[in-house]
């Protein structure tokens, strides 16, 4: 195993998204403009501000970038040359400029949307950041979604929902994507810690951004949903054994996990088939010996009926052409769950593979499944029945032969 160098890199970019150098001494910001006298009658305060915004937007992408690209050199250092990697890696490349054209448009509303709100820190630790997606009409507390994002446990990032994010915060629901430590700047312990405070924040301070805080949903896709579903067993575990907690199981209406998997001993050859080579995969599990602790399915099957019976109602969303994470995954966490005694419901999307139900089809346009099943089932919530927002429907962003293109190589 190759030595991590990740800490000065991870300080350093996390200096950068403080405002701050390495050293942890705050940068002085430079004047936006000279201080020159203006002409009589002519006020510069808005262009001050409009030149101030800009910058600072260009400040933030900038680190943003800066930080990603850090941990991504870190991460091939760490990993060093292997054939079935760097064919994915070359296939996501690819993939990536297929769908470049959606991928600028929703760039751009994420760093100009009024809407958006970037960067909020939820705790002390690296990438401990959230974005917040606020509906035009905060007229009355929303329903929140807090949603963690997949990335193969390496490649995650919060931006990575950005799509989903202003679907739904069109139709009047509050998202907040939740970043985390990803490998090798973390392991599984320090992703899960991570989504754990995220969702915490959100329970206790959405109030303050317009969100009912008795309307908290919980939502991961692809490694985010396994992450997502270990925070909430580890979270009713503690729980039910009377352990101090910062947020409660019963603050979370419903969980949604899209394309996860639930049970690691059942992936690890799978994904070592797929250029996620075994010794990789239990490097950022903690090793063989932790598989168990970090795997939903078996957390399930050994918990008492206490912690069981404080689990929300769980939907498992996958789709049936799904090579990347067998939908298999999801229909045996079903069964443990209702075996287990807990309210559990597959949906299954025929046809559809691990980024078209997430990338493909929200690019498309028009009706999105996911999102409508999503919201239907927070309409059917009494509370909240009635104030889900109509929204002019979504257009479509990238031309069909693109998306079948990137389908066709896409490496998920």
């Amino acid at each position: 195993m190759l030595p991590l160098h990740t800490g000065d890199d991870a300080r350093e970019a996390a200096a950068l998204l403080e405002g701050s150098d390495p050293a942890g001494r705050r940068r002085r910001s430079s004047p936006v403009l000279s201080a020159s006298p203006s002409p009589p009658g002519w006020d510069g305060g808005g262009l001050r501000r409009q030149s101030s915004f800009f910058r600072q937007d260009v400040a933030h992408a900038a680190s943003e970038t800066y930080l990603v690209t850090r941990l991504t050199f870190s991460l091939l250092r760490y990993l060093g040359l292997g054939y079935r990697w760097m064919k994915q890696l070359l296939a996501l490349v690819v993939y990536s400029i297929l769908i470049m054209p959606g991928f600028w448009q929703v760039a751009y509303y994420y760093f100009y949307s009024s809407q958006v709100r970037r960067s909020i820190v939820y705790g002390e630790q690296p990438r401990n950041r959230l974005d917040l997606y606020i509906p035009e009409d905060s007229s009355r507390p929303c329903p929140v979604m807090a949603f963690v994002t997949g990335g193969a446990w390496i490649i995650g990032y919060k931006a990575w929902g950005a799509l989903l994010g202003r679907r739904l915060a069109e139709r009047g629901i509050i998202v907040a994507c939740i970043d985390y430590r990803n490998f090798p700047q973390g392991t599984i312990t320090d992703m899960v810690s991570d989504a754990s405070e995220g969702i915490s924040f959100v329970c206790n301070n959405i109030a303050s951004y317009g969100g009912d805080p008795n309307q908290v949903y919980l939502m991961g896709q692809s490694a985010g949903a396994h992450i997502a579903a270990c925070a909430l067993m580890k979270q009713a575990v503690k729980e039910s054994s009377g352990q101090p907690v910062s947020w409660s199981v019963t603050q979370i209406k419903a969980y949604f996990g899209l394309s996860g998997g639930y049970n690691l001993h059942n992936l690890v050859d799978h994904f070592h088939q797929r250029g996620l080579y075994r010794s990789i995969f239990l490097s950022i599990m903690n090793g063989e010996e932790s598989l168990s602790s970090y795997s939903p399915e078996i957390i399930a099957k050994e918990s008492s009926p206490q912690t069981v019976a404080l689990l929300p109602p769980i939907f498992l969303m996958h789709g049936a052409a799904d090579y990347s994470i067998p939908s298999s995954s999801s229909q045996t966490f079903v069964d443990v769950l209702h075996q287990a005694g807990a309210q559990a419901k597959l949906l299954l999307y025929e046809g559809k593979t691990h980024t078209d139900i997430f990338v493909q089809d929200p690019l498309r346009g028009g009706n999105d499944p996911l999102v409508e099943d999503v919201l239907s089932r927070i309409e059917a919530d009494d509370v909240t029945c009635g104030i889900i927002a109509s929204a002019p429907t979504p257009r479509r962003l990238v031309f069909e032969w693109q998306l079948r293109l990137a389908r066709w190589i896409s490496p998920f």
